[in-house]
Formats: C-alpha cells, sequence, structure tokens
C-alpha cells in the first residue's frame, strides 16, 4: 500500500453489490447450448439470469419485472404427481435426458403432436420455425396417442399442432384417434386461415368439436404484419364467427412482443370478453427461439409486465390480486385467473374465495374449516393447472365446487360452462432465460413418434427440435424413395 510519509496509511472501502444473489441453477448457453451454471439474481426489483460460458463469455436476461411476486410465488409449489412409465434414463442429467426421465418432477398435464412441420404462412415470428419438412403419418401419431395413454393412464389434454396442423390432410382422422382413446380433452392449434376459407373443412371439424386453440395477437392490423408478416385482422374475426356459427368454442392465444403489442393485452381481454366463441386468452411473452425479431434479452416481456398491462388497460376491471400462479408447473411459470361472466357483470374468482388459502404448499396453512374445504382445493387445482381447458364442462364444474357458495349460479351445468372466462399467461423459456429447475418440473411436453415426451422449453431451446425435425424428414424422403423406386420396379 503507497503512503506518503506523516500521514495515515490509505485503506480501501469494501462496497455492497448491487444486486442479490437468490440462487444457484443449471441452464444453457446461448450460442453453443452447453450446459452451464447459471445465477438468478435480484436488482432494483427485478429477477435475471446471469450466466458464463467458458467459450462464449458472459450472458444476462430479464426473467421477471417484479422480485417480490416471482420470491412469493414459491408458495404455490405443488408437489408433483409422477407419471405410470419413463421413456429415458439418467446419463448426462437434466436437460440431455428428455423422454421423460426418471428424474423428471412432473408428469404430463398437457401433450402436444406436432403433426407437420409446413404452414400456410411465413410468420417473423414461429417458435417452431414452420417449413419444409416432416408430415406424420397416421400409425405414427397412432402410437405416439398409445404411449400417451401407457405413460398418463387417464390422459387430459392433447394438443395438434404444428406447423399448421389444419393443412395435414389426416388431422380429422387424428383428431378422432385421441377422442377414441378417452383423452378428454382435444385442442387444435391454429392460426385460422383454412378455418376461415374452407366451408367443407370447417364442416367436418365442426362434427368432432375440438377446442380451437387459435392464433389471435391483437386487435391492430400493425400488429400482424409486424408478427405474422401480413394484415391478417380480417381472416381472424372472420375465422372466429366461422367458429361461433359453428358452434365450437376457442381460446385466443397472443404472442406479446415489447414494442409491438404489449399495449392490446387488455384490449385482447376485453375483446374475447364480448365474443360469443370465445372461452379465454392465453397471453405468452414472446419466447425468442426458431424465428423471431430482433430482440434486447434485458427488455423481453415477463409475466408481471403482462399482468400490469392487462391491469392498467382495463379500467378497473381487473387488479393484480386477481391472477395467482399456476402450483401443477413451476409457479414462475404461469398464472391463471378465472372470470364469472354474465353479461355486463363480471366477477374473477379471486374475489370470492382466499385462493392462497388452498394453494399454499409452504408454508402449509390450515385449510378453512367448511366441510367441502378438501373438494373446493381439488377444484381449486384442477383450475389452476395445465391441463385446464376454457369452455369444458370439467372447467364449469370445478369453478362452481369452488365459487358456487359465493355466486348465485342458477345455471346447468352445459350453460354454466359459457359463462365462465379463463385467462392464462404462460412464459416459456429460451436460451437466456433456460432453467433447469423450471424444466425438471414442466407438465407441457411434446410427444415425438419414438415414444419420447419432451419437456416444451427443453424441446425447443436445446436442440430437440432441430434433432428429431432433420431425423423426421430424412425418414420420410427415404420412405418417398422407396415407394418411388417400388413404383417403377
Amino acid at each position: 500500500m503507497d503512503t506518503v510519509r506523516g500521514e495515515a496509511p490509505k485503506s480501501r472501502v469494501k462496497q455492497d453489490a448491487d444486486y442479490i444473489f437468490h440462487e444457484l441453477t443449471r441452464s444453457i448457453c446461448p450460442d453453443c447450448k452447453t450446459v452451464i451454471d447459471a445465477q438468478i439474481i435480484i436488482r432494483d426489483n427485478k429477477v435475471f439470469m446471469r450466466k458464463r460460458c467458458p467459450t462464449h463469455g458472459w450472458f444476462e436476461g430479464i426473467i421477471s419485472s417484479d422480485a417480490e411476486m416471482y420470491v412469493d410465488s414459491v408458495k404455490f409449489n405443488k408437489p408433483g404427481t409422477i407419471p405410470l412409465d419413463f421413456s429415458t434414463e439418467v446419463k448426462d442429467g437434466c436437460p440431455l435426458d428428455c423422454g421423460l426421465c426418471p428424474e423428471h418432477k412432473q408428469h404430463m398435464c398437457l401433450a402436444l403432436i406436432e403433426v407437420n412441420s409446413a404452414c400456410n404462412l411465413n410468420c417473423p415470428v414461429c417458435f417452431a420455425n414452420a417449413g419444409l419438412g416432416f408430415s406424420l403419418t397416421m400409425e405414427q401419431v397412432e402410437k405416439m396417442l398409445d404411449r400417451f395413454v401407457e405413460t398418463e393412464g387417464d390422459p387430459e389434454v392433447v394438443q395438434f399442432s404444428g406447423g399448421e396442423p389444419t393443412i395435414h390432410p389426416q388431422l380429422f382422422e387424428m383428431i378422432q384417434a385421441a377422442q377414441d382413446r378417452g383423452i378428454r380433452q382435444v385442442m387444435v392449434n391454429t392460426n385460422g386461415v383454412r378455418i376461415a376459407k374452407d366451408d367443407r373443412f370447417l364442416a367436418g371439424l365442426a362434427k368432432l368439436n375440438p377446442v380451437i386453440y387459435f392464433q389471435f395477437d391483437g386487435l391492430r392490423r400493425e400488429t400482424y404484419e409486424v408478427i405474422r408478416g401480413e394484415d391478417l385482422l380480417d381472416i381472424k374475426m372472420l375465422a372466429l364467427d366461422r367458429i361461433h356459427e359453428a358452434g365450437m368454442s376457442a381460446v385466443l392465444v397472443a404472442a406479446i412482443e415489447r414494442g409491438v403489442n404489449v399495449g392490446e393485452v387488455g384490449a385482447i381481454v376485453e375483446f374475447g370478453l364480448a365474443h360469443p366463441a370465445v372461452r379465454g386468452v392465453v397471453l405468452q411473452p414472446v419466447t425468442h427461439v426458431g424465428r423471431h425479431i430482433d430482440f434486447d434479452p434485458m427488455q423481453r416481456v415477463t409475466i408481471p409486465d403482462v399482468i400490469h398491462g392487462i391491469v392498467d388497460q382495463s379500467k378497473g376491471r381487473f387488479v393484480m390480486e386477481d391472477f395467482v400462479p399456476v402450483p401443477c408447473c413451476f409457479p414462475t411459470c404461469q398464472v391463471n385467473s378465472y372470470v364469472f361472466v354474465d353479461g355486463d357483470k363480471t366477477v374473477p374468482l379471486p374475489r370470492l374465495l382466499e385462493i392462497d388459502q388452498y394453494l399454499d404448499y409452504i408454508t402449509n396453512r390450515a385449510l378453512p374449516k367448511a366441510p367441502n374445504a378438501a373438494d373446493v382445493q381439488k377444484a381449486l387445482e384442477g383450475l389452476w393447472s395445465a391441463s385446464a381447458v376454457a369452455g369444458t364442462e370439467k372447467t364449469a364444474s370445478q369453478f362452481e365446487c369452488a365459487c358456487g357458495p359465493g355466486l348465485d349460479l342458477p345455471y346447468s351445468m352445459n350453460h354454466l360452462k359459457d359463462h365462465i372466462f379463463q385467462i392464462a399467461i404462460k412464459d416459456f423459456m429460451d436460451a437466456y432465460t433456460f432453467n433447469v429447475k423450471q424444466v425438471m418440473k414442466c407438465c407441457v411436453g411434446i410427444l415425438v413418434p419414438d415414444g419420447r415426451a419432451i419437456p416444451f422449453c427443453a424441446y425447443n431451446s436445446v436442440g430437440y427440435r432441430e434433432e428429431i425435425r432433420e431425423q423426421l424428414t430424412l425418414e420420410q424422403a427415404r420412405s418417398k424413395i422407396e415407394l418411388a423406386r417400388r413404383s417403377n420396379s
């Protein structure tokens, strides 16, 4: 230490870090996908992931714009339900053994089958990176459904997706196959273009009556031009009206991106509440995998941003406390709310019931002493689950059990389901926010032909999607070559 004769030595002053170290987890490098350590830190009441790849250096991205909400959600972490069977072994550790492996902490509430990789749009934002590739056969889909039944016993929900599933020539047979296996709810994830334009297709779809998981990003033409590459607003409106005329129900699904449509989340909810075909909305901050527009990982949209948007834009209809973390997945991944709708009257379920008394799994509060408290808890666990599908009799029954005593409900069950509106905010992870802790409790999985069920965020972020797409594309090409050879011989 340097000193001047006759003066006391100068000492350095220790300084506090400008963040709180919250926890250590595992993640991946956004560049090379290597599994690396990651720090979860809190700074300025926001939560960030900070990590270092030995090859590509340091990365940081925001996880939540509200640290208090993030930390408080831990009490909603419900014990997982173990599937009946696993499809892979523990070898390299999470997230490299997905299938599910025996270290996975939750069964699959909702399974997706991507029936093709092709699409009738070319959206700038597409986590599936839709384009030329593969189209599953009926035999492959039936085997996937059978394996789903084997691992789940009594599966809750299967969703047919893509690409764009409505352009698959055997979609109807696939929906029927799922229904024949007793899967309670079958959904079709669609952009709605074929529904808007094809009368015959719509009539066939209506006979099967799946729930339509309907891509709907906003109410401005500019929103679609940015996210979908063209003005689709009129097609979206026409498709929704035709869904209603055909007697089907829809859930609006919006990809929410900073600087594009965060200011529309309240309008999307209000539109959904007013449209007769719509039973709920799912608001999904854009997950930056596949195709996406340029973004700053420090400015990405998070769940609290969407909740604040709904509250600020709904003219007092909603408050922050109306939104509750979902316990079946990791509770920082999704929040839900339910609204009883009767004309202009709307009552959020959390106003009728102190939900955290039933869904607090950490502090282990005693349940209220009401005789049906255990039934109410079970009903709430069903509603606050990834398997909850808006507009179904099951959801109506759970809603009635949970809040019926607080409302005068003069409806039959079949009528009641038309008065219950679901709002879900689901934040899927990308390479900047990928957290092994959350993946290990994921309850939304992609089924693949070899029998595996791969957690959604791992499938899209770690490299499984690219690996399986290449494999299926090559298999399909070989099959075509072999078919052509046999035809010519």
